[in-house]
């Protein structure tokens, strides 16, 4: 029978331990930042109902979506993000939760569209939202969420975009565009990818021959100025005066005075966000030496969401940070966290007849915390060290009949190829502890 080629689809990856590790690393971190908020996590299918997921979704994005007729004859489609399910799963239970609700969630989402750089069909999104609140309070957490979950990962280097979608409706209602105001938020949404003459000739296209000054009051609105406040003042100014919009970025940028990532905020009007649910404040984030890469960490508010699937009203803004998208540019940049060994210690084998021992000493290490390997079967002690080198683990248990009967372990040292012989097995965690205490030092 001939064999069938091993191969993957365009834009989905395999990911080996190495990035897997890495991967579940950042992803412990973030959920011991949203906790440390107060956030509970959930889960939702990857497939739904198409008519869920593309009830507001965004034309862009209808054509991305995995859409097929299941086995039942049912039009599904898996999910292109979090925060649609989200809204769907807070119309289906919100008579279970307590309001406002606070969540997070970490899973796969799905995409068909061009594969680049940091860009894939199959990609990780960790998402924190708060449904039930349209308070300035709720706006500045995720705000900054967003900001202590780039400080617990280390990541320095980067800017917090904020702007605000009611503002830029109210000037397409000046400029007479509202009824082709999603076409517009999609085009100004590409400017970093298209440049500003692309845009402007998409924004005349627009408006029409006779309100070709349209193109240069968006892209005045949308130019960010020296500092904040003159950027505000600016959109204030063009939008025709003070609104609701403009104080609600008014003080979100008061509450964000004292504190340190303060300097990281950048009043950027260009941020739309290109997908039609959000209608407040905006957000995306992008790693200052890699702004080509495309935002790491994006989202809004979106209050009229679920009223797609409930007459109750449940407010909500969140933001979600593409997990894979942040490992390309870390990567890039050479700045992906260390791991740590994939295990602290192995136990060799040198007597398959003393298997039953070899476990036991490993369980009652793992019990103390070490992430112990034991060798499945007796080979040279070159072949075993080599195996543990090749793995990074750093010591080598070496128990053979003569240590197990006087219940004595030798420990190698296979970087500084030093051993510590005749050590009692009892105290081979208190060894071990001593051993990774020195090798951190060193």
């Amino acid at each position: 029978m001939p064999k069938i080629e091993a191969k993957i689809l365009k834009g989905f990856r395999d990911m080996l331990p190495g990035d897997e590790r890495i991967r579940q690393q950042l992803q412990q971190i973030l959920v011991g930042v949203f906790q440390s908020c107060g956030f509970v996590p959930i889960d939702t299918p990857l497939l739904e109902y198409t008519e869920i997921l593309l009830g507001k979704g965004g034309g862009e994005t209808d054509k991305q979506v995995y859409r097929f007729d299941d086995h039942g004859g049912r039009d599904v489609s898996l999910r292109f993000d979090l925060t649609v399910p989200f809204a769907r799963f807070m119309a289906s239970h919100s008579h279970e939760l307590t309001l406002p609700f606070k969540r997070f969630h970490m899973g796969k989402v799905y995409r068909g569209e061009n594969t680049q750089r940091g860009r894939y069909r199959e990609f990780t999104q960790c998402d924190f939202d708060v449904v039930g609140s349209d308070s300035l309070s709720t706006d500045f957490e995720i705000l900054s969420m967003m900001a202590a979950s780039f400080e617990a990962l280390k990541i320095k280097g980067i800017t917090l975009h904020i702007s605000h979608r009611g503002l830029f409706n109210q000037l397409l209602e000046r400029l007479g565009l509202s009824g082709q105001s999603a076409d517009v938020l999609r085009l100004v949404d590409k400017l970093r990818k298209i440049g500003a003459d692309a845009v402007r000739e998409g924004l005349q296209e627009l408006a029409g021959p006779g309100n070709q000054n349209a193109a240069d009051d968006i892209l005045s609105f949308i130019q960010p100025l020296q500092d904040n406040q003159a950027t505000l003042n600016n959109m204030i100014q063009l939008v025709g005066g003070e609104s609701e919009a403009a104080a609600r970025l008014k003080g979100v940028l008061e509450l964000a005075e004292g504190w340190e990532f303060k300097a990281c905020i950048k009043l950027d009007p260009s941020i739309t966000r290109g997908l039609d649910y959000y209608t407040g404040i905006v957000f995306e984030t992008f790693l200052d030496e890699l702004p080509g890469i495309g935002s790491v960490c994006s989202g809004g508010r979106y209050n009229d969401l679920a009223n797609l699937y409930t007459k109750q009203e449940l407010p909500g803004v969140g933001a979600s940070i593409g997990l894979d998208r942040l490992l390309a540019g870390l990567e890039e940049l050479g700045q992906l966290p260390a791991t740590g060994p994939e295990a602290h210690a192995l136990i060799t084998c040198m007597d398959q007849d003393l298997l039953k021992t070899y476990h036991q000493i490993a369980r009652t290490l793992r019990q103390d915390g070490w992430r112990v390997d034991v060798f499945p079967e007796s080979k040279k002690l070159p072949k075993q060290f080599q195996y543990a080198e090749k793995r990074g683990i750093p010591y080598a248990i070496i128990i053979g009949s003569e240590e197990a009967q006087s219940s004595k372990a030798n420990i190698r040292d296979l970087a500084k190829r030093e051993s510590i012989d005749a050590i009692e097995i009892s105290q081979l965690s208190n060894v071990l502890q001593t051993l990774n205490s020195q090798g951190q030092n060193s």
